[in-house]
């Protein structure tokens, strides 16, 4: 008997987080999904690069930009990041610039991890989430936001990016 009040205690709770999810507009599952950066005119921001130099947006130079966020300690983005690395050492994006934000990490473990993920784009280091947080309000990574070359946000993808969506956000850049 005690057996089946939990279960039925569980399942209560899980669908009790799924209405909550749903009638607060939360992301339930990775993906494409709405959100209230699409449509509007984000800043641009200049950070320390993770191995060097200073990495600017690209929308503040006149390019559209993806940005990946991700950090070393992330599940998601161990399986994420080699593959998007892999596709992207091997199709040119121009004039389109993409950009990695290392979310509040340590500098040395994300050093690691872009090295371990052949990572050749450029990559900027975000160690207290300034951008990451104060600029576009993301609590967790990977995240990837599609950018205009005029700074308007044109799609987020929650999650890690698969490569197919990482091509079709790009092409839609072009």
């Amino acid at each position: 008997m005690m057996f089946v009040s939990i279960g039925i205690g569980t399942v209560a709770a899980v669908a009790l987080i799924v209405i909550v999810s749903i009638l607060t507009g939360s992301a339930v599952k990775n993906g494409a999904a709405t959100s209230e950066l699409v449509g509007t005119k984000v800043p641009g921001f200049s950070l320390s690069g993770l191995n060097a130099g200073t990495q600017h947006a690209p929308w503040t130079s006149g390019h559209a930009g993806v940005l990946i966020f991700f950090a070393s300690y992330c599940g998601p983005c161990h399986k994420e990041m080699p593959e998007v690395a892999t596709y992207l050492r091997h199709h040119d994006q121009k004039p389109v610039v993409v950009m990695g934000i290392d979310a509040v990490d340590a500098r040395s473990s994300g050093q690691a991890f872009v090295k371990k993920s052949k990572v050749t784009f450029p990559v900027a280091f975000d160690p207290n989430g300034v951008v990451t947080t104060n600029i576009f309000k993301f609590e967790n990574v990977p995240e990837t936001v599609f950018v205009s070359h005029k700074g308007i946000v044109e799609q987020v993808y929650f999650g890690a990016i698969p490569v197919s969506q990482l091509k079709s956000g790009l092409a839609a850049l072009h």
